[in-house]
């Protein structure tokens, strides 16, 4: 016989296993890491709000689609999302049949953490990624159903001499093999030997190893482990978004898939690699938090100011930071823009928020002057 070339091809198939002396400190890690973060969220409270979970949610769906490199309209998820959580959005653009199947998805998958995941819930899940409006694909796909008889691979190179990064499971017993996961995955969320953050990690591997769909394997793998982590953390709520880091790293994502996806099962570099992912995006949303409570204290201080809003409008914009923010200040062209006023307003209105001291002027002059808030938390992006 010889040498399996696929982990699945191995006898003892699925029993997964990891080095345990590599792992318990970067896992306690993320544990520390997260009980920060519930206990920021908490601490938060309405201040946290729900534009906040928007954010993450958004940004967890337009991350998610592209590593799989699809670019989405933000404007229409924003859109389908505050529409579900109750938000008054100003989004730039209209909802659509792909923007909501996603949003819908996204939802439940983290506020119905509780409901069981069955065959049923997963081809409803299915049908989301491919609303029948916009499934007009150049391949058909099954939607609903698992995939044909021919194989899943993934190759790249010519067409005439490719490289087969990746080969899934056959056809025939694929039924079997998604039911044993299935009943996995509903067992071992009562399973107190399993931390939840490695039954996350493990069911992630897992499920996309399957490949079971024509397409869309990688969004539900990631929707999965969405679930996986608020089944871990026992709330609906996130504000943390595992995709984005997937997306900063997706080479190294694809490289420690086809590593362990071609070894043995010992998927220990593939255990190490997602806790690390799992810890990063647990540290940038306590960044963003912290901002959050930052946004409170300063308008806590400063909320006797007479401001019109468009000032405030700036403001809020300057101290949200990342990409709704400025990075190194705002220049009076863009307040122009941004408050939609013109330039003797927007000249007026940045002298009066640097009297009244919510702005400082940064070093330089003429058009390429920079404002930023005078407040601490300037400091720390």
């Amino acid at each position: 016989m010889t040498d399996p070339r696929w982990i699945w091809q191995h006898a003892d198939w699925p029993a997964f296993h990891w080095q345990g002396d590599r792992v318990p400190a970067l896992l306690r890690a993320c544990q520390l890491a997260q009980g920060r973060l519930l206990g920021a969220v908490g601490s938060a409270g309405a201040e946290a709000g729900l534009e906040t979970e928007l954010d993450a949610l958004l940004q967890n769906i337009i991350t998610s689609s592209a590593i799989e490199g699809e670019q989405l309209n933000a404007g229409s998820v924003r859109s389908s999302l505050a529409r579900r959580l109750g938000i008054e959005s100003d989004a730039d653009g209209r909802s659509t049949p792909r923007s909501e199947g996603l949003a819908e998805l996204m939802l439940d998958a983290t506020q119905h953490y509780r409901q069981p995941l069955n065959l049923e819930r997963l081809f409803q899940w299915h049908h989301l990624l491919f609303p029948a409006r916009e499934s007009l694909l150049p391949v058909r796909i099954r939607v609903g159903e698992l995939r044909g008889d021919e194989p899943m691979q993934v190759v790249s190179g010519r067409l005439d001499r490719p490289t087969v990064h990746f080969e899934a499971p056959p056809r025939d017993g694929l039924e079997t093999q998604v039911d044993a996961f299935l009943r996995w995955f509903e067992s071992s969320v009562h399973t107190s030997t399993l931390d939840p953050l490695l039954r996350a990690a493990v069911a992630h591997f897992w499920f996309v190893t399957l490949h079971p769909f024509d397409d869309g394997n990688g969004r539900l793998t990631r929707a999965i482990t969405d679930l996986a982590l608020a089944q871990a953390e026992h709330q609906a709520i996130r504000f943390y978004t595992m995709s984005a880091s997937i997306l900063a790293d997706r080479a190294g994502y694809y490289r420690v898939l086809e590593h362990c996806q071609k070894g043995d099962l010992d998927i220990t570099a593939w255990v190490l690699w997602f806790l690390q992912t799992l810890l990063d995006s647990l540290q940038q949303a306590l960044l963003r938090i912290e901002r959050v409570l930052g946004k409170a204290r300063f308008w806590r201080e400063h909320g006797d100011h007479v401001l019109s809003a468009e000032q405030r409008k700036v403001i809020n914009r300057l101290l949200d930071g990342g990409e709704r923010g400025f990075d190194g200040g705002i220049n009076a062209s863009q307040y122009q823009a941004v408050a939609k006023v013109s330039k003797a307003t927007a000249t007026r209105h940045l002298g009066d928020l640097m009297d009244k001291g919510l702005l400082r002027k940064l070093p330089g002059g003429g058009r390429s002057t920079r404002y930023v808030v005078d407040w601490p938390m300037q400091a720390t992006r």
